[in-house]
């Protein structure tokens, strides 16, 4: 804990607004000998070399930065292992508080809270471990051996899995693909010969195919992998992984009502690529259809008259095929379906590389019709499709099929809405409808992991078995720490998607190990030393903690006390927000702390005169910045509202906001990331775990009395600034109708 604190104004980023002097004395006053050196000046990234001599004379072992928000400038404030805590002085109090007297109370409340948080904060012990610098790489298609060749460049050893008996994948249907390089409007070569062969002639990479994963244990830097091989079985050590397992094509099942299974002049992409390649096909006259409204419709009419119990079955993404087979709907598969419209620009590029290649194949003696609904092209592919517009043999116009049928020795397609201006029926030879790229996670645990949470990657009901933690802000990042996802099995890809992907991955891979090589987070938190501390001695085997947390990060023991994985943590806190006895802890981030810090700040008696107090516990990585942001554009918002952030809305237990009522606030806001259908937790689940604590929170504050109607939890993204200002008022007025909290002056 810190003992003795250097507390620094910086009167530039205060911008006038509060009397940074009159702060010095009221610090002075208050914290004495806590804090032997208070100073304030005029621009405090000038005087970084006064503070380090501060340090040395007075044996500071924390310095308190007063001035802008802890998002910025932090490089500069480092002081070796003097720990370091921020106040946002400048959006949080100048900015976003109007009334000039009001502002000044909120300022020393906060200051206050910072000189509490340090005092109750430690520098974490290392969590440093001794590292594998090797590489898994589960796969060997296009992704896969790209991903291994990439490793290998850097110097890293490969372990390349392949459970097939050659390499390749799906990629051997593809001896040409869509273009891979400029001018990006030809097809390319696939050179997956040259792939294949490069990656059995490395020496850093290991190849094992007719192989899978048995068994992953460990932890990322230190991971043991069971593999079984044609041979026996195989144990190596790795550091991270990357998963380049791919997809598989949607079941027949939801495309049969367009002929998929029931003719066979109706095949879906991924065949027809197969048999275009083989020389199976032979039709003059070709429709591919992009648009799946049809399917989507048939399914949602059958879903809809389904009774209550089908809507009980499993999720279709972890069924076995052969439980598919019957062409009834439930709710669950009108989630399945999503896979062809997450699947569009894959299909809409397979298109069109596909009517290209048989155009070729057939001497431009064939016809082919691409019937689209919404034709999307990704990024620079839009040359390429551009091109293939004035292809000889090839017609694509904007359609709404109605329906395929099989009209004697060819198929009819019902095209109504195109953009030729007129309905008609198109007659062909065969139908190439669109292919559902579903990953490979949805349909079996392929890393086997021997985690207390089990073997597979956690299904959320959130990503229709696509592995990632969190599309928006951490590509590549599954959900269980330091395997990361590349290609198809993350979502659906064109082939120079991919090829990046690979890299990308195992840029990934290689910080991941070098992180736990120094013993800090690689995300979100990167850098992070600190990671969960246990006091066994009360610990209950309640589990709570090891089923909560998002990542897998604790196993147990046969008594079911928790067994830390440090380097798998994120430092999300989620473990210590769900241990009722309040065991779990970081050092330089715990209950107490929080705790101390609620109960510094000032909570007037008369709430008539001086108002309500609110407190809002707002997730670092959304709302937090979001409030920055909205004070930056001169959004204010109410005084009365006093902010600490959180690492996640998972963090919270129920004790603090126990704290704050016994303290006097008149509410608690809890804002965090969005989560359900439109998830955005950085930390996966935090914020859903939060809406369900605070049904126990409601339990307690009406046991004592208190309007469960205080406490109340928001979502917000980070781009959602604008709407700041209006739900802290909104709140505010809500607690003002209620009254003062009924332990207030208690």
């Amino acid at each position: 804990m810190a003992s003795k604190i250097g507390v620094y104004f910086d009167q530039q980023n205060i911008g006038g607004g509060i009397d940074a002097n009159a702060l010095v004395a009221i610090v002075q006053q208050k914290w004495g000998g806590l804090a032997p050196v208070v100073k304030a000046y005029p621009v405090l990234a000038d005087a970084v070399a006064d503070i380090e001599a501060d340090i040395q004379a007075n044996e500071l072992d924390g310095v308190l930065i007063c001035g802008g928000s802890p998002r910025s400038d932090w490089e500069i404030y480092q002081f070796g292992s003097v720990q370091v805590e921020r106040v946002n002085l400048l959006e949080q109090v100048v900015h976003a508080i109007a009334d000039a007297e009001m502002r000044m109370q909120v300022a020393v409340d906060y200051v206050n809270m910072g000189v509490v948080k340090l005092q109750k904060s430690n520098v974490p012990d290392s969590a440093a471990i001794e590292t594998v610098k090797r590489v898994l790489v589960v796969g060997g298609g296009w992704t896969g051996l790209n991903a291994a060749l990439e490793a290998a460049r850097t110097g890293y050893e490969v372990v390349l899995v392949e459970k097939a008996k050659t390499l390749g994948g799906k990629a051997v249907n593809m001896p040409r693909t869509s273009p891979l390089s400029a001018p990006w409007t030809e097809l390319s070569d696939c050179g997956l010969e040259g792939k294949i062969a490069a990656v059995q002639a490395d020496k850093l990479i290991t190849v094992y195919t007719g192989s899978t994963i048995a068994k992953v244990s460990g932890q990322p830097g230190d991971f043991t992998v069971s593999i079984t091989t044609p041979s026996g079985a195989v144990e190596v050590k790795i550091g991270a992984a990357v998963l380049a397992t791919g997809w598989v094509p949607l079941a027949d099942k939801y495309l049969e009502c367009m002929g998929l299974g029931k003719s066979d002049k109706v095949t879906h992409m991924g065949a027809f690529a197969a048999k275009m390649l083989s020389g199976q096909v032979n039709a003059k006259r070709i429709a591919f259809v992009l648009d799946t409204t049809m399917a989507e419709e048939f399914a949602a009419a059958q879903a809809a008259e389904a009774p209550a119990e089908a809507e009980a079955a499993p999720a279709p993404g972890k069924q076995a095929e052969e439980e598919l087979e019957t062409p009834k709907f439930v709710k669950e598969d009108l989630e399945c379906l999503r896979h062809l419209r997450y699947s569009n620009a894959v299909n809409s590029v397979a298109a069109v590389r596909m009517a290209n290649l048989y155009c070729e194949k057939m001497d431009d003696a064939a016809q082919v019709f691409i019937l689209y609904k919404d034709m999307t092209i990704p990024g620079i592919l839009e040359r390429f499709y551009k091109n293939m517009q004035n292809r000889l043999g090839i017609m694509m116009t904007k359609a709404d099929v109605t329906d395929i049928r099989e009209n004697g020795d060819h198929m009819t397609v019902e095209c109504k809405n195109t953009l030729l201006g007129m309905d008609f029926d198109l007659d062909v030879d065969m139908v190439v409808l669109p292919t559902g790229i579903v990953p490979t996670t949805a349909k079996e645990a392929v890393m086997q992991f021997d985690y207390r949470q089990g073997p597979d990657f956690p299904d959320l009901g959130l990503f229709d078995g696509f592995t990632d933690s969190n599309y928006i802000c951490f590509p590549y990042e599954t959900r269980r720490t330091g395997v990361y996802a590349a290609g198809c099995v993350r979502q659906p890809m064109t082939m120079d998607q991919c090829q990046e992907d690979a890299s990308g991955a195992v840029l990934k891979a290689i910080q991941c190990i070098e992180a736990a090589d120094h013993g800090v987070a690689v995300h979100p938190r990167s850098g992070d030393t600190s990671y969960p501390v246990f006091n066994f001695v009360r610990c209950t085997q309640c589990k709570r903690c090891t089923e909560e947390c998002p990542f897998g990060a604790l196993d147990d023991d046969e008594k079911g006390t928790p067994k830390p994985n440090p380097a798998r943590c994120r430092r999300c806190g989620t473990c210590f927000g769900a241990c009722p006895e309040r065991v779990i802890s970081f050092a330089n981030y715990n209950i107490d702390q929080i705790g101390s810090m609620i109960r510094e700040v000032e909570v007037p008696k008369d709430f008539r005169t001086f108002g309500p107090r609110i407190l809002i516990l707002a997730c670092e990585n959304d709302a937090y910045p979001a409030m920055d942001m909205a004070a930056m554009r001169n959004k204010p918002w109410s005084p009365y509202v006093r902010i600490i952030p959180v690492r996640c809305l998972g963090s919270v237990n129920a004790i603090w906001v126990s704290d704050a009522m016994s303290k006097g606030f008149d509410g608690v806001m809890l804002m965090g990331c969005k989560y359900g259908d439109d998830y955005q937790c950085h930390f996966v689940k935090g914020s859903e775990i939060c809406n369900r604590r605070k049904e126990n929170i409601a339990e307690t504050l009406n046991r004592l009395g208190v309007e469960p109607e205080r406490v109340e939890q928001f979502e917000l993204a980070i781009d959602e600034y604008d709407k700041v200002p209006g739900m802290i008022d909104a709140f505010v007025e809500h607690i003002m109708r209620m009254g003062p909290n009924p332990f207030k002056g208690m």
